[in-house]
Order: C-alpha cells, then structure tokens, then sequence
C-alpha cells in the first residue's frame, strides 16, 4: 500500500464510484459525506490504516479475527494450498486433504452427539443450509407439514433471505419482504428489556418460556420445525441468557418435538473460554452454525455440524431416495479449509480457549469499572470475551434516547483515540469482543478509552 495521498485519494474516489459496502449509508459514501477507511495491514490486536494510523480492534473486526492478526502460519498454509490444488470441489464424494482434515479436527472438538460438518463459506450461508436440512429431516419422518421455524427478536443468524428472515432485528426485514412466511420470532431474552419494572428475575424467566409456550400453542407444535438460537445473543447487543433459560427452552423443544439449531457463528472455537457455547450453556443441538473463528476470517468458510439423530435419517432418506441434493460450488473449498485447520492448530497452541477464559472476566471488570459512575450507563454485561455497554436516557424511568444516536458517537470518540469497538446496530449498545490473544495491558487500553469517550460525548 502507497503513502502517497494522490493514490490514497484516488482509492478512495474508485471505492466511492464501484464499490457497494455492507451495513452502510449508501448515498453518503456514495456522495463522499461519511470517511473512506482503507485498512492496511494488522499485527496482533492491532490495525493500521493508508494514513498510517494504528487502532486497537476491540471488536476483532466482526468477532472473528480470533488468534490476531498477521499470523503467517496461516497465511503460509494458504499460499502453500493454492500452490498446490487451489480448488476442486466437494460433489459426488470427492474431497480434499484439507477439507478431510479439518472435518476431522472440528468433529474431534464438537459434542460427542454430532456426526457430520458440512462446510459452506458463511455463517449465513451455513444457517440456510441448517433450515433447509431441517425441513428434509422433518419431510423424510413423514412430518412434511413441519416447516416453521422459531427465533428470537433482536437475534441475528444473517442476511440472506432464510438467515434474514431468522435475524430479529427489523431493519434486516423492514423494505426487504422479509421476514418469510413461516418464521417466526418470541421474546429477547434481556432482563432489561422485561415488560414490567417490578418483574424480579424468575418471574422474567417464567415469563419467557411461557410466551415461547404461547406462540407454539398458536401456531401449533405439529407445524414447527425447529428453533434458532445463539447461545448467547451477539449483534443483537451481546446478551446472555438468564440463569436457567436454555434448560427450560430444550425442556420445551423436546417435548414439542422441534429440533435446536445453536448458532455458533460468534461463540465457536473459545470465544466463551471454552471451544463451543453449547459447551459453556449446557445445549444439546441438532445442528451447530460455525463460521468466523473457524478461520479467523483469513478465509471464507463455515459450517454446519449435524447431530446424530439427524443424520441417522439423512442416511435413511438416501438409501430411500438417492443422493442429498444440496451443495455450494465452493462447498469444502481446498483453500480455507488449510486456513481452518491452521487456525485450529494456532488455538491449541497459543491456548486460546485458556486465554480467553482469563482474559473475559477481566474484560467485563474493567468495562465495568471504567463506566460504573456515568449515569447514562444502564447496563455492562457480558460472558467471555464478549461484553456490552448499553446506554439509556434515563437508567431509572427506562426510557432508552429516541434514535439509537449516541452509541455511533461514543464510538467514534473511541476511534479518534485510536480504540475500535463497535455501535451495534439499532440500539445505543457498546460491544467488544477482541481478539482470543488479547493481553490485560490491552484491555486496559480499552477500558480507558471507553470511560474518555463517554465523558466526551455524554458529559
């Protein structure tokens, strides 16, 4: 990458006039009102951009870069795989090395109830293919009329038609035509978000299950086919489940007979300080999302991990009725899968899962710490390392600032201080989720950034 600003501002007016950017206002990037960011290379927990600025990534670009950036072992293993067999694809019962190897190494890590992982290129992706299979299970049992399937609002599991559709959050729906028929959505599970201010803790629990209870008995339980849920909720605002939830939740399911997806996307290989979320939350899924610290974003690839009792009667179905008609040209692709196994090789070797079960408790203490005495401060939450801000204009009448503003501000006061973390979207919620690597000293960084940036902004 240049220093040179006539080619920076040349970049910057080529990325302006082709390139459409996610998750952004397109006529203001369009128009050249919001900044151009062109990221040059990261080392670590930290990045750098064209100008030469060097940030902190407390969000570990979207809760994926996991071991850190510029690790050449990965690096190395892709350039190596492209060298030598850049693609071929998975069809027919053809395979790869790698793509047998990492097979291998996620289903060694996994549950001891799931049988198979079949490997796409994106969470959402990887979530399609879970519903799709879901209705294939419930079609070969003779239970075609079971196609609905439930989420949460405020959960996120993508943006695609399905996996939008999934995602409780209403700006992936609203001038989309989604959600699709059939999806639907029961309450968020976040004590600060409860109906009534006077409902203690277990009356809020109760009152969750029982209008997961409601919504099947109105739609009725002969006609669901599965439910969707992140063990602890990410882009929605970094949420964990109350104490006793998922237990009740799979005591429901299970007498309903509706299958469980885990979305894992966020929460797989250590983010919670232990490989799964499932792990650290006690759920026993049928199916498993993985994507993002699969690879840690040094290559496209995720995953869909299949129980054993669904595979039992995928098997069946192929004896039945011939080969399983679903697959991605990219399916399994030779490349990130040598990515993915040098992630999970660098995991193991870092102690990664080790790191972030230290390094999550002092990450909520310190955030915590750092925003206790600021009255806009409704809540510091979190597990792992994964932890959130909320901000409210009133903490004791529990009114929240009428157009999720503020969030963006502080952290673009925490930008120009040289820290990332990130406005999540349609909330006034702060998130982080740094890297698995990262280091106290690091977090202190952070810690002092955030409580810089809220006196600024809200002083």
């Amino acid at each position: 990458m240049t220093d040179d600003p006539r080619i920076n501002d040349e970049l910057a007016a080529w990325d302006r006039d082709n390139l459409l950017h996610p998750a952004t206002h397109t006529a203001m990037h369009a128009r050249g009102e919001s900044p151009t960011r062109i990221v040059t290379r990261g080392e670590g927990s930290w990045i750098e951009d064209r100008d030469g600025n060097r940030m902190l990534d407390a969000f570990a670009g979207l809760y994926c870069v996991n071991v850190g950036y510029g690790r050449t072992k990965i690096a190395d293993a892709i350039a190596k795989q492209a060298h030598e067999m850049a693609y071929y694809h998975a069809y027919a019962g053809t395979a790869s090395e790698p793509a047998i190897r990492l097979a291998k190494m996620v289903m060694d890590r996994a549950p001891d109830h799931m049988a198979r992982v079949y490997f796409g290129l994106s969470g959402s992706d990887a979530n399609e293919t879970n519903i799709k299979l879901a209705w294939h299970y419930q079609i070969l049992r003779g239970k075609p009329e079971k196609t609905k399937i439930i989420s949460r609002w405020r959960g996120y599991h993508g943006s695609g038609l399905v996996s939008g559709s999934l995602t409780g959050l209403k700006g992936y729906h609203e001038r989309f035509n989604l959600p699709l028929q059939g999806f639907l959505h029961t309450e968020t599970p976040h004590y600060l978000r409860r109906p009534e201010a006077d409902m203690n803790a277990a009356d809020h629990l109760d009152w969750l299950i029982g209008e997961l209870e409601a919504l099947i008995a109105r739609e009725g339980p002969d006609t669901i086919a599965a439910f969707v849920g992140e063990p602890i909720m990410g882009t929605g605002g970094i949420i964990p489940p109350p104490e006793g939830y998922w237990a009740r939740v799979q005591e429901v399911l299970a007498r309903h007979d509706i299958l469980l997806i885990a979305d894992e996307v966020v929460t797989g290989f250590g983010r919670m300080g232990t490989m799964f979320g499932s792990i650290r939350y006690g759920l026993k899924p049928d199916f498993m999302t993985i994507a993002k610290g699969l690879t840690s974003a040094y290559a496209p690839l995720s995953g869909s991990i299949i129980g054993d009792r669904v595979f039992e009667v995928l098997m069946d179905g192929s004896d039945e009725f011939g080969p399983l008609y679903h697959g991605w040209t990219y399916s399994a692709h030779p490349v990130s899968a040598a990515a993915g196994i040098a992630t999970l090789e660098l995991v193991d070797e870092l102690d990664l899962v080790a790191n972030a079960g230290r390094m999550g408790p002092y990450l909520l203490e310190r955030l915590t710490e750092a925003a206790a005495d600021h009255p806009n401060v409704a809540e510091v939450r979190g597990d792992g390392l994964l932890v959130a801000v909320e901000l409210m204009e009133d903490v004791g009448a529990r009114t929240w600032f009428p157009t999720a503003s503020v969030a963006p501000k502080v952290s673009a006061a925490m930008l120009s201080r040289g820290v990332i973390g990130r406005a999540m979207p349609q909330s006034d919620i702060l998130g982080f989720s740094p890297p698995l690597s990262v280091t106290r000293e690091e977090i202190d960084i952070i810690a002092d950034t955030l409580r810089a940036a809220l006196w600024e902004v809200l002083p």
